[in-house]
């Protein structure tokens, strides 16, 4: 009997929110697998989704910034599950079409929709208004992730009798855009405001002082929805038979990088919770190589018993999880777009990042020539405070990381491209002590053991 599958993505939210706040999700992490490292391939919104869809990068469905619609031709995860029989639905944010209500071709496949291209704006936090499959309007009451898990619930009651996939899209803990703040439920706010700044956001400030109460609440009421969602599929007697795949789109850097939220070459930006429970899943422990948001629908494909089709540029992590020693490549790559033309790899040990200078990062995809503008240790710069591109004393990494970040430019299927060396950089990096130099470092900590 092939399992249920269900997705629960959020949207912008931080790896390092998963653990107090979210004793669901925590729960679910450790009784399940949880990759440690995971990243998106883009941290924008539409790129993100595209990928998530269809298991392929940004540049090569064409959705490399917001606004682009993601190709007819393409096929989803709605598809291949579609097509194994399936009944497929999508609830909430889908963000990938050009039109309010997203019309029938638009849909990538799905048979069953309650959604909205831009649900921050056809929405606020207790007013959620989504689009059916006739595209009439529907109203949905309660609290805006509320009244999609109710939704979701729903999906699942109807179609208990028949294997399904649903993909389950919430807007938070995304900001409210007309106002700029992030909209909890009454009390949530202030049960967390002052409660926990992140290390990298207490550095470097932003808005988060400002704003980080609301995030946190937002976070807390989506985990009590995935514990809704669980408890109902656990009264349907569907629990072990469903895999439940928790992730988000990118993270929240809440403006200490550039003059917005996301599209930044950190971790604040690309790293994202990752964890599954159900068949296949159950006891997988920690994953810790790092690996990135395009490899969950091949890894979903394969753990329902299905052929990953070999347009997927992703790759299935399920050989991680039954042995953590299997082959695995030691860097992820990912894109970045409308902020810069950015190309990154993420390894255990370092992260580096090159930007094309002087394309136009709205209408160009991809570059011939792009200059290298960060190197981190995020092993003993884990919050990305010291810039290392540059200093003499990380040259030979810098070397060996520009050349890995090309093969995977070219493996993605772009041109191969010439990376400039960062201008040298006097001196010694401030709060390095050791020049001394590995590929990989230890082990990253679970998910509920981030913070005190």
């Amino acid at each position: 009997m092939r399992p249920n599958v269900i997705v629960v993505f959020t949207d912008q939210q931080r790896w390092d929110t998963v653990g107090p706040f979210t004793p669901n999700l925590d729960r679910m992490a450790r009784h399940g697998t949880q990759a440690t490292v995971a990243l998106t391939p883009q941290p924008v919104c539409a790129p993100a989704r595209a990928a998530l869809q269809t298991g392929r990068y940004p540049t090569t469905t064409g959705v490399y910034r917001n606004g682009r619609v993601l190709p007819p031709e393409e096929r989803t995860l709605a598809h291949h599950f579609g097509a194994a029989g399936y009944a497929t639905g999508y609830i909430g944010k889908w963000h990938l079409a050009g039109n309010e209500p997203v019309p029938d071709e638009e849909r990538g496949g799905y048979q069953s929709w309650l959604a909205a291209n831009a649900l921050e704006h056809t929405s606020d936090a207790y007013r959620t208004i989504v689009y059916d499959e006739a595209n009439d309007p529907v109203l949905l009451p309660g609290y805006r992730s509320d009244a999609l898990v109710d939704a979701a619930v729903r999906f699942v009651a109807d179609h208990h009798e028949e294997p399904f996939y649903l993909f389950l899209s919430f807007l938070e803990p995304h900001h409210q855009n007309e106002v700029d703040n992030y909209p909890a439920p009454d009390g949530y706010e202030e049960r967390y405001q002052g409660r926990w700044m992140p290390p990298d956001l207490a550095a470097l400030g932003g808005t988060a002082h400002q704003h980080i109460g609301g995030y946190l609440g937002q976070v807390k009421r989506l985990d009590e929805g995935l514990g809704r969602l669980l408890d109902a599929l656990r009264s349907m007697d569907l629990l072990d038979d469903t895999i439940v795949a928790y992730t988000s789109d990118h993270g929240n850097h809440f403006k200490t990088r550039n003059g917005e939220y996301k599209r930044s070459c950190h971790d604040a930006s690309l790293r994202v919770p990752l964890a599954l429970r159900g068949p296949g899943f159950d006891g997988g422990g920690a994953i810790s190589r790092p690996v990135s948001t395009i490899d969950l629908p091949p890894t979903l494909l394969a753990a329902a018993g299905l052929p990953v089709p070999p347009e997927m540029q992703g790759r299935s992590f399920l050989p991680l999880v039954r042995d953590p020693r299997a082959s695995w490549p030691e860097e992820v790559f990912f894109q970045v777009s409308e902020s810069e033309v950015g190309r990154g790899i993420r390894t255990s040990r370092w992260k580096y990042y090159a930007v094309a200078e002087h394309a136009d990062p709205w209408d160009v995809a991809a570059a011939s020539s792009y200059r290298e503008q960060a190197l981190y240790d995020v092993v003993n710069d884990p919050h990305e405070l010291v810039n290392l591109a540059g200093y003499a004393s990380h040259a030979e990494v810098a070397a060996e990381l520009r050349e890995r970040l090309v093969r995977r430019i070219v493996a993605a299927g772009e041109a191969e491209p010439v990376i400039e060396p960062a201008a040298e950089v006097p001196g010694r990096p401030q709060a390095m002590t050791d020049p001394e130099v590995r590929l990989r470092g230890p082990k990253p900590v679970r998910f509920g053991h981030q913070r005190p």
